[in-house]
């Protein structure tokens, strides 16, 4: 952003040593002692003195001179946009509402033009550059924070290639498109135009708006084939259908009408009965496929509003754009604008006649019918695939934490881990986001919570019959004490992760063909992230959720509250190795463990004269 931009630092480059050390720390225990033996020779190889690190690191700080972040677009392909995978479940993660209670279909609709209302109003905030900024909260607090990717929430789309995805970003031409928003229905996909001559619509004129949408997507002789599977799809047979579907014009058109969009609201029908917390999560990250809401989204838009009539209502975003944090906080905005003005809206005509919005029309080939029949057979399997559970922990939260002067993240990475190992009876390469938004255009680095002594804790925990809780409370302060410093090293751009990414992207680059330090089996270990986490907290009744970023892995996300934790857990049913409800279990059971060791060493350390006061001032 002009002006303030500037004012923040730009991402350093750590020092090899430090990173190759932390490297070979971080995985010692977690490989064989032969495997580990071949990477400590390999990787003091790489770092010698006058060798091929030294030549890479000088490089990678000669292009961090050059660049205002080094890692950005290394990062970027690597997480993002060179994964084949699809979208749904693999990528985009869902924030899922509290239930709402519609009683009647037009409370829906009521609900929906409220929230589009929310989007423009935040929208016109982010058209002004008058957003305030946000601050660090938690470890090294009150540092400024890069604003960046709030200004491609409503801006951005992500473009199937056949190897590589492109983001691509709106520059604001000069005479700006009017501004719309695509609305899908019965999967169908309408142009609501939110300006009409120079006039943003008040809620009422939405609210009408919608109607006419709902009224011309059940016209039955108008319906067309879902065409929105196609983005549920890998992404290079996406990218392929899609050049098939640019051939006709018309297609040509609605393509260019939802690339355009401010974002889309998905008016999805009712998909049965029960609604637990964990059915909302698996129908918010695939819309149930295609016999329920499946084909009522547009994948690769980064921002997609779903309203269902039964009141199960979230955002599922692509999230190469920006980070679950951006995405919390322009979400919170939009719920805490509804619940401050509770939407009692008449339904009377508007003043003008509005232009009723049109739908979307697709020229559809019996190649075009065949691809989206494979499609919607490929996102079934995804449906039947996903283990979801989510679970409310409601035993204690992160007063009690802080009450053990422990960090409420720290301390929950290190009971994920305990849960973990009491579910597989081994330590894995775990995964936790860590912002780097204190830096220009700052994304994420990983916190590897896997480290030493969280290991050391665990065994204790579950197989030290001899240890006692003293040792057992030393060790999970020792834990604790590794994961917070490490959580540190990660926000101030000194972590591993990148800097081991950025050095094997520039041996591509110079063309040194592969290098043994990332054809190694431990590299691709460290990067098989079994246990992928991340905090997302709220201030608003609702949470995230995403799936596991391996087959065999878990996808775990979690929302501190001060009494309570929300646990969502991901992973596919046809990996034997993994369950869902098997790894809450354990994480339960690890989350009390902990708390009774605090709690009996509370006890026990309690100094023994204020033990003689308490019991000498009882009634």
């Amino acid at each position: 952003e002009p002006g303030c931009q500037e004012a923040l630092p730009k991402l350093p480059v750590p020092n090899l040593k430090d990173t190759l050390d932390r490297y070979l720390s971080c995985m010692k225990h977690l490989l064989t002692e032969e495997q580990f033996n071949k990477t400590q020779n390999i990787v003091t190889q790489f770092g010698a003195p006058g060798g091929v690190g030294e030549l890479l690191q000088s490089k990678l700080t000669e292009r961090s001179e050059n660049m205002a972040n080094w890692v950005y677009d290394y990062w970027l392909n690597d997480m993002y946009l060179n994964n084949r995978l699809a979208l749904p479940v693999n990528s985009s993660p869902a924030m899922v509402f509290p239930q709402q209670n519609f009683k009647a279909p037009i409370d829906s609709l009521r609900f929906a033009a409220h929230l589009i209302s929310g989007v423009l109003e935040y929208k016109t905030h982010l058209d002004d550059r008058n957003l305030p900024a946000d601050y660090a909260r938690g470890q090294l607090a009150g540092t400024r924070l890069c604003m960046e990717q709030y200004y491609r929430l409503f801006t951005s789309y992500r473009l199937p290639g056949p190897e590589r995805d492109t983001l691509v970003a709106q520059e604001s031409s000069v005479m700006p498109e009017p501004e719309h928003i695509i609305v899908a229905c019965k999967n169908q996909f309408f142009v609501l135009d939110v300006m009409i001559n120079f006039r943003q619509l008040n809620q009422r004129d939405l609210l009408t708006q919608l109607e006419k949408i709902v009224k011309m997507a059940d016209n039955e002789e108008e319906q067309l084939p879902p065409i929105g599977l196609l983005t549920s799809d890998g992404r290079t047979e996406w990218a392929e259908s899609r050049s098939v579907l640019m051939r006709e014009s018309t297609n040509r058109d609605s393509l260019d009408m939802i690339e355009r969009c401010l974002c889309l609201v998905c008016l999805d029908d009712a998909s049965g009965p029960e609604l637990s917390d964990t059915t909302r999560a698996m129908l918010m990250l695939h819309g149930g496929g295609l016999t329920k809401n499946g084909g009522n989204r547009w994948y690769d838009k980064p921002m997609q509003f779903i309203v269902g009539a039964d009141g199960c209502c979230g955002v599922v975003c692509e999230h190469s754009a920006f980070e679950g944090i951006v995405l919390v906080q322009c979400t919170e905005y939009l719920l805490k604008c509804m619940i401050g003005s509770p939407s009692k809206l008449v339904r009377a005509a508007s003043v003008s006649e509005l232009p009723a919005p049109r739908r979307l029309r697709w020229k559809c080939t019996p190649e075009i019918h065949k691809l989206i029949t494979s499609a919607a057979d490929k996102l079934q399997r995804m449906v039947k695939n996903l283990d979801m559970s989510v679970h409310k922990f409601h035993d204690y939260g992160k007063e009690f934490i802080k009450k053990q002067k422990m960090s409420p993240d720290a301390y929950i990475q290190v009971a994920l881990q305990l849960g973990f190992y009491r579910c597989q009876g081994r330590p894995v390469s775990t995964y936790e986001s860590a912002s780097l938004r204190r830096f220009q255009q700052g994304r994420v680095d990983n916190i590897r919570s896997a480290t030493p002594e969280a290991f050391a804790f665990v065994k204790a925990m579950t197989e030290g019959k001899n240890s006692t809780s003293v040792e057992k409370m030393e060790l999970l302060k020792g834990a604790i004490t590794a994961q917070t410093s490490y959580t540190r090293l990660a926000i101030t751009g000194m972590a591993i992760d990148n800097h081991l990414l950025g050095l094997r992207e520039l041996a591509h680059e110079m063309k040194m063909g592969k290098l043994e330090m990332f054809k190694d089996e431990a590299y691709l270990i460290s990067n098989q992230f079994i246990l992928s986490t991340s905090q997302v907290p709220t201030t608003v009744e609702m949470f995230c959720c995403y799936g596991p970023v391996v087959p065999n892995g878990y996808g775990a996300c979690y929302n501190p509250q001060s009494d309570h934790i929300i646990f969502s857990v991901s992973s596919f049913h046809d990996s034997q190795q993994t369950c869902s409800a098997e790894f809450v279990k354990c994480l339960v059971q690890g989350l009390r463990d902990i708390r009774d060791l605090c709690n009996k060493c509370n006890a026990d350390c309690a100094p023994k004269k204020e033990v003689r006061l308490l019991l000498a001032n009882r009634p």
